[in-house]
């Protein structure tokens, strides 16, 4: 397939996103642009997360994990579903009472307003550093298998890709995303199904006989067993529950969409529509990731991790399928990224600048505002894309979730303090507490093995910063009820 005609394929998808941007943006104000005006429709957020939680390493990482760990990775998402239950009938309620924009002022009316700029400044750093991740993953594959070939340099790029997410989110931002979401949602599960089909097809198997083949040759192993491994089950499945907790609970990119619908109950009829999708979808992915191998074997191929399920489709499956890869790779791209850049804009005006709070500055003054720190968001994810470029880790999916794990237990530890105890804390020690708790985690995690042998620490660190954080907060707090 031509790259040139490739390229033309992601133009006009964008265009189509620039429509239903154009659409749905009328009329938004500042109100539209952070919470949807509270008017979104829970089936549409619902299916509209699941591209969002999903996004563009779960669509190139997660099959080309299946080498190395089969299926093991399901055992995060088991743990994820237990972890949207939590989200649903403990944070959902607090959050719905409170009427909040942002999630973060709960920690302003519980401990203090130290301790709510510390939340909300620990989430933009945790959301700028596992977006851009995500763009990055992106934004190299379509430059090595479109632009690199047509003499475009990496960097320009990703700015026109930024340009894009800018263009249809800067105006509606909640309310247009919900509809975009949904639509490039569609998008990648269509590429997902097309591809499994088609894999199923060329290897001349039936779903029956390819179970049979991916037990034969070790890549659907789902549970792990021995315990001082970082694949053991109850490590992995501890893991993925307070990676929802903290990643989807107490993340303002995906609760502002939650806390965009009506009702209280209609957003917990999302949250669990959501977690039994994505159960779904990423096992289907997995399925894929083990055809992909046994592809690859068949075909002599040596490309693995992340390079292996774009070198397939583009080398080895015909121009249509690459046409539809395409669309459901920058469709995996698109929901991650631009849900970022809006909810980072959010919670800088509303946290850290209290846009909403200022009665001195007018509507125009704060769409201004606003719309300055968008752009500047969107400058900040273009430096770390290229800093990432630096990088090139070869497996993303665990560099992001090693970054969630230093940089969501702070807010783990937070929340559940604030939650779970009524002891008031001194607020201005919170933030040290909050930086001291990472730093000592990445001292365990790089002595590792002088102190713990063989045993493994992996996800289970995210765990650990959080009651570290919480032990620091106990220390700093004194046992009068808290107001």
């Amino acid at each position: 397939m031509s790259p040139a005609l490739l390229a033309l394929v992601v133009f006009a998808w964008f265009g189509l996103l620039l429509l239903v941007a154009w659409r749905t943006s009328r009329g938004a104000d500042n109100d539209s642009f952070f919470i949807g005006n509270r008017r979104s429709n829970w089936v549409l957020v619902a299916f509209g997360m699941v591209g969002t939680s999903l996004s563009g390493v779960t669509f190139i990482s997660v099959p080309g994990s299946v080498g190395v760990g089969g299926f093991t990775y399901l055992q995060i998402i088991l743990g994820h579903v237990i972890g949207y239950l939590v989200v649903a009938f403990l944070l959902l309620p607090l959050y719905y009472r409170q009427q909040v924009a942002s999630i973060y002022h709960f920690l302003s009316e519980r401990l203090g307003p130290r301790s709510y700029k510390t939340g909300a400044a620990f989430f933009i750093l945790s959301r700028t550093l596992g977006a851009t991740a995500r763009l990055y993953l992106v934004v190299r594959i379509l430059q090595d298998v479109i632009l690199d070939s047509l003499g475009v340099p990496f960097w320009l790029t990703a700015a026109v890709i930024l340009l894009m997410i800018v263009l249809y989110t800067y105006e509606g931002g909640v309310k247009t995303i919900v509809w975009t979401d949904t639509l490039q949602t569609a998008g990648m599960l269509f590429g997902l199904v097309v591809c499994v089909v088609f894999l199923l097809s060329r290897l001349d198997l039936s779903l029956t006989a390819s179970v049979e083949r991916l037990q034969g040759a070790g890549l659907s192993t789902v549970f792990g067993t021995d315990p001082m491994s970082r694949t053991y089950w109850v490590k992995q499945v501890l893991a993925g529950v307070f990676i929802t907790i903290a990643m989807t609970g107490l993340d303002q990119e995906m609760m502002q969409k939650n806390i965009s619908v009506t009702t209280r109950r209609d957003a917990q009829k999302n949250v669990i529509v959501l977690a039994f999708t994505l159960l779904a979808v990423v096992t289907l992915f997995l399925f894929l990731g083990g055809l992909l191998h046994l592809f690859a074997a068949q075909a002599g191929m040596p490309e693995k991790g992340d390079r292996l399920f774009p070198a397939v489709v583009m080398q080895h499956l015909p121009g249509w399928v690459q046409i539809v890869f395409i669309v459901a790779l920058i469709s995996a791209l698109f929901p991650s990224a631009d849900g970022a850049l809006t909810a980072l804009t959010s919670s800088f005006c509303i946290d850290l600048l209290g846009l909403q709070r200022r009665t001195d500055w007018d509507e125009a003054r704060r769409l201004r505002i606003r719309q300055r720190v968008h752009l500047g968001f969107a400058a900040l994810f273009m430096a770390m894309v290229l800093g990432f470029r630096a990088v090139d880790d070869p497996s993303m999916i665990g560099l992001i979730l090693k970054i969630a794990g230093y940089t969501y237990g702070p807010l783990l530890g937070l929340f559940a303090f604030g939650i779970f105890t009524r002891r008031v804390v001194r607020d201005g020690w919170v933030p040290a507490v909050a930086l001291a708790a990472p730093l000592l985690c990445a001292l365990l995690d790089l002595n590792q093995r002088a102190l713990f042998g063989r045993y493994e620490m992996g996800l289970e660190l995210l765990l650990l910063n959080g009651a570290l954080t919480f032990a620091g907060l106990w220390a700093v707090s004194r046992a009068d009820r808290a107001p």
